[in-house]
Formats: structure tokens, C-alpha cells, sequence
């Protein structure tokens, strides 16, 4: 699929064309890319930093090395959050949502499509990832309806001022390091994958800014992996409706949990 992919991308064509002339032969140039291009992807570059985008939530987005590639698990974020919207009387008017290490955007670009009345906020510690989230933003005119901020999570973030804390942060350990694929290992940004030593160490951190941040009943959902289950539910002692949600091979994928009304 990677080939087929790349090969489209060398002849700027969508799949349909590919399908519907099997007979076309490529042009000096066109083989000459495609090597390079094939080369690449061998010595282990991700697709996406290849083509320099990735689906996700049905919007086209641009990716970099800036960035963390956006993966279809991080849509069960997206549900989760509006399961909880949807079932959840909040007085707030607008709707306020801040997403937390954004970069790409692709959260904060979901949510804004999902919730087009919601105030959408976004916050990256990195300038690099803001500028690309900004770009995707622009790319389908919501530049508008997001409000990008560089801090180092909710640094600088009022108290009581949200409805929802929404992130997908670092939660792998640097244990699990030889478990990690290399090319995620070699290519996309570190401080977007490992947390530290036991992959907590961020989520630590952001537990009880989110606490601050967040309006009475207000929703804490995040992205985590099945080996921090336990450590994140002891970080949320003093949370309630606390809820794990599985993804389809049945591994941990999100966290919920309410500030306590």
C-alpha cells in the first residue's frame, strides 16, 4: 500500500487514475523520483513526512517532521469527547475546549468541525508544531475559530475557564523505548512520543493544571496507552466518572474524568 501510495504521489495522480490506466509507462523523470522516493521510505522515512500529509477525523492534513503523524487511534479522543458533550448539561455558552499539545492540529481541527459553535483553544510548547497546526487550520478556513498559543501545556491558562481539557500527550516510557517502532523512534519528534522515564511524567503534570483549569464538572479526556492505565487512574484520586475507553483491539486508548460538581 506504501508503494501504490508513493507511486501517486510521484505522478500526482488519485488512486482512480492509477486503477484506470495500468498501461501508462512513467517517464524517464517519473522513475528517477520514484527511486528516490522508494529510497526514502527504505532507509525508514514515514510515508507521511514523505507526501507530507495524513488523514484524520476525513480532514487532509499536513505533516512534518514538526510534527507526531496523526494516527486513527487518537479519533477515539475525538468520540469520547463528544459522548461526553452529549450527555453532559454544561451552562457554559460558548462551549469552551482547549487541546493540549496540538501539533498538528488535528484534535483541535476535529473538534472545531464536530462543535462549530464550541470557542476551540490549542496549545503546543513547540513554535515549529504551532506554525503547521496553523497551516492546517488555514488550509480549511478555521483559522478563525482556533485560537493557537505556544506554552508548555496550560502554563498562563485561567482557572475555572473550560469545559473540556483535551490532549494527546507523550505517554510512552523511555523503558519501553526498544518496544517502539523505529521509525517513530528515528523520525518523529521525541518529545512528542517518550514522557520520561516511566511515560507519566507529563501527564503528572498536566492532571493537576487541568484540575485549575477546569470548570466545576468540566471533562479531562486524554490519549493514553494500556501500560499507564493504572498509574494515571492513582494520579486521578479526587476525580470522578472516571472511564477508560478501549479501542477496537480491545487496548486502552483514552481516559475520562470530571471535575467533581
Amino acid at each position: 500500500m506504501n508503494a501504490e501510495l508513493l507511486l501517486m504521489f510521484t505522478l500526482e495522480c488519485d488512486r482512480a487514475y492509477l486503477y484506470a490506466h495500468p498501461e501508462r509507462d512513467l517517464t524517464s523523470d517519473e522513475i528517477t523520483r520514484y527511486a528516490d522516493i522508494l529510497s526514502e521510505r527504505a532507509r525508514g522515512v514515514p510515508a507521511q513526512y514523505i507526501t507530507g500529509h495524513q488523514e484524520f477525523w476525513g480532514i487532509d492534513l499536513i505533516v512534518t517532521p514538526a510534527v507526531l503523524i496523526p494516527r486513527p487511534e487518537t479519533e477515539h479522543v475525538i468520540e469520547t469527547v463528544l459522548a461526553c458533550v452529549g450527555r453532559t448539561l454544561l451552562s457554559a455558552t460558548p462551549l469552551r475546549l482547549i487541546d493540549v499539545g496540538t501539533g498538528s492540529g488535528c484534535i483541535a481541527l476535529a473538534l472545531t468541525k464536530e462543535l462549530p459553535q464550541a470557542e476551540i483553544h490549542a496549545t503546543d510548547v513547540s513554535s515549529a508544531a504551532l506554525e503547521i497546526a496553523r497551516a492546517n487550520a488555514a488550509r480549511h478556513q478555521l483559522q478563525s475559530h482556533i485560537h493557537f498559543r505556544e506554552a508548555d501545556l496550560l502554563t498562563g491558562v485561567d482557572n475555572d475557564s473550560f469545559d473540556f481539557i483535551v490532549s494527546n500527550p507523550p505517554y510512552v516510557g523511555e523503558s519501553e523505548e526498544d518496544q517502539v517502532q523505529l521509525e517513530v523512534r528515528k523520525f518523529e519528534p521525541r518529545n512528542a512520543v517518550f514522557a520520561g522515564p516511566t511515560g507519566v511524567e507529563v501527564i503528572a503534570r498536566l492532571i493537576p493544571q487541568a484540575h485549575a483549569a477546569l470548570r466545576v464538572g468540566g471533562w479531562l479526556v486524554m490519549e493514553i496507552s494500556g501500560t499507564i492505565v493504572e498509574a494515571t487512574k492513582q494520579l486521578l484520586t479526587g476525580w470522578e466518572e472516571i472511564q477508560i475507553v478501549t479501542d477496537l483491539q480491545g487496548i486502552p486508548r483514552v481516559v475520562a474524568a470530571r471535575k467533581k460538581t
